[in-house]
């Protein structure tokens, strides 16, 4: 218990003391939100890294998932480093990086207004951040809760308020640029941690190949009709179910291209070595986590033991890791409490920065407060902060029956809403504001109808529909709709044109 202590003592001590070196770098509303557009490759690399992968990852999902598909799970971790990293800085980085700077935004809702030249669409963009981003915010706790009742049996209440005062002290302090260095150090206990637990977790099921083993040995209990019978499913390339498990890979890779506080990491980028450096750290980060974290999870099976199920008999997925690392030395266990823990601060870090900065430039600064000066902007963006992080653990610590199924659907309506007319604005000069319009209702209005209606029973496939559904209906919409003033649009794209000098080690000379 003691070492588990000091662990935990050392881990928060670091987080606020680079919270209050950061502080000169947040002095004005573009180093608060942005870090001056001026952060490296590798805090670059790893604030987005580890504001993809927490607690819901590693616990709650890794969990699921793992019993679900065995380790066929595994893809969804790969879809994460190859879809949700490597294409995602592929196609977005480098257009964002430039087009956000040449239309001064801060915020997603922010590019849509200037790109689309509609007030409407920022206004109603923040509202639809806020909406999903806050309840999730809450759903990042919930990974937490059984993992301190086994390390160190304390209250979960108790936990996560002591998490998100010191999450709120270093984002208020240090802004983006406190957020970027504690995502880094919090990254590298993230990648030693899940490596040394999926190395301890086989050696205590006789090895790798033991666990194999045993893990085909069991008999499948959700496979579908036409795998029915089959021997090894959990053991096996695909899987008892591999149409659902394709819906996981869609959503959890996909999802990250239109989600505001992952694409945000695009616009403070310093320069073009860090667009490249970048994409291949993430993508390493992504692999080693996530591929990790649903490796671990599809040795769940083994460990079918009767703390894992409900009184009602069914399956309680979150107790799942929990129950597989119960069994680890406490030196381990300390290391993958601040393992769990930075990864869920990192992304809380993310949520509440763009959720306060967003709500304070594309909401009120829009409607209520259009006089704001830089001063108060910083002065409301860190008062909103506190608040956010208060009301995400009210609803984390007396989570309505609502809240939960909201989280299910917050990746699908945010990304169905944004994903495809981000894309697709920054690529071609044809996407209309009409077109961007269809994508908030796809994205907002089928995700609020399917939670009453059930059409699509699984959240997680119907997430990956809504995507799909904006990346059809936008160029679409786009054809039959009013284009865009040519001259207005002209002058936007003409940021890719503009002529720099590069090294021949870059670019060879014709």
């Amino acid at each position: 218990m003691i070492t588990k202590i000091i662990l935990l003592i050392v881990f928060f001590a670091l987080m606020i003391g680079i919270g209050i070196y950061s502080r000169k770098n947040a002095t004005n509303v573009n180093d608060f939100v942005l870090g001056g557009r001026g952060v490296g490759p590798w805090l670059t690399a790893f604030a987005f890294g580890t504001s993809y992968f927490s607690a819901v990852v590693f616990v709650g999902y890794a969990g699921q998932f793992g019993w679900k598909y065995g380790l066929s799970s595994t893809w969804v971790g790969l879809g994460n480093a190859f879809i949700g990293s490597l294409l995602a800085w592929l196609v977005l980085g480098r257009r964002t990086r430039v087009m956000t700077q040449k239309l001064d935004a801060k915020t997603m809702p922010e590019y849509f207004r200037k790109r689309f030249d509609s007030k409407s669409l920022r206004v109603v963009g923040s509202m639809v951040s806020f909406i999903f981003l806050v309840p999730y915010t809450s759903s990042v706790y919930n990974g937490l809760s059984r993992l301190f009742g086994m390390a160190f049996n304390i209250d979960y209440k108790v936990c996560i308020i002591v998490m998100a005062v010191l999450t709120g002290v270093y984002v208020i302090i240090g802004g983006y640029m406190a957020t970027a260095l504690n995502d880094f150090v919090q990254g590298i206990i993230m990648l030693f941690g899940i490596s040394a637990v999926v190395i301890a977790v086989l050696n205590g099921q006789g090895g790798f190949l033991n666990a194999i083993k045993e893990l085909s040995l069991i008999e499948a209990d959700n496979a579908i009709p036409a795998l029915e019978g089959s021997q090894g499913l959990y053991a096996s390339f695909f899987g008892p179910d591999p149409l659902n498990l394709l819906g996981v890979i869609v959503l959890t890779s996909l999802g990250t291209w239109g989600l505001p506080q992952m694409v945000q990491k695009f616009y403070a980028i310093k320069d073009e070595q860090s667009i490249k450096t970048g994409t291949i750290v993430s993508t390493f980060f992504a692999i080693v986590i996530a591929g990790g974290c649903y490796f671990l999870g599809g040795f769940g099976r083994l460990f079918n033991v009767p703390e894992i199920y409900k009184p009602d008999g069914t399956i309680a997925f979150d107790s799942i890791v929990p129950q597989m690392l119960s069994t680890l030395p406490d030196l381990l266990i300390g290391i993958v409490v601040v393992l769990v823990l930075s990864a869920s601060m990192s992304t809380l870090s993310s949520l509440v920065l763009t959720s306060s900065s967003t709500f304070t430039l594309d909401f009120l600064k829009e409607t209520f407060m259009k006089d704001l000066n830089e001063k108060k902007q910083l002065v409301i963006m860190r008062i909103l902060i506190a608040f956010f992080i208060i009301l995400s653990v009210v609803l984390a610590l007396n989570p309505p029956t609502f809240i939960a199924q909201l989280m299910g659907y917050s990746w699908g309506a945010l990304a169905g809403a944004f994903l495809a007319p981000f894309m697709y604005g920054l690529y071609s000069k044809n996407i209309t504001k009409a077109s961007v319009w269809a994508s908030y209702i796809i994205g907002v209005c089928f995700t609020i109808f399917n939670m009453f209606a059930k059409v699509i029973a699984s959240p997680i496939n119907a997430g990956a529909i809504t995507m799909i559904a904006g990346l059809i209906v936008v160029p679409i919409v786009s054809l039959i709709t009013p284009k865009l003033d040519k001259e207005f649009v002209d002058d936007i794209f003409s940021c890719y044109d503009e002529t720099v000098t590069v090294h021949k080690k870059s670019s060879l000379e014709e």
